[in-house]
């Protein structure tokens, strides 16, 4: 086992014996209120109460409606376009007759 799973595994250990010692106590706890006070019985039988069904009225469904998202349609400006000032073509010198 490598270093992290050890570590892993030394928790969980740790925290069984925990849980162990607490389920001892809470039974040592509750036996020993058994034993040192009863619990007196009631004489008098007390009637449930009568449960009222309520009548359940079904849900009306509210379907929200939707309004549809109004578009903002930007009025779009085409891009000026840069024209590149053309040079005039360099002449090349006529050829000089002799």
């Amino acid at each position: 086992m490598n270093k992290k799973h050890k570590l892993v595994a030394k928790k969980h250990r740790k925290n069984k014996e925990r849980l162990r010692v607490l389920k001892k106590a809470s039974l040592t706890k509750s036996n020993s209120e058994k034993s040192s006070a009863p619990v007196p019985k009631k004489t008098a039988a007390k009637k449930p109460a009568a449960k009222k069904t309520a009548a359940k009225k079904p849900a009306a469904k509210k379907t929200a409606a939707k309004k549809p998202a109004a578009k903002k349609t930007a009025a779009k400006k085409p891009a000026a376009k840069k024209t590149a000032a053309k040079k005039p073509a360099a002449k090349k010198p006529a050829a000089k007759k002799k």
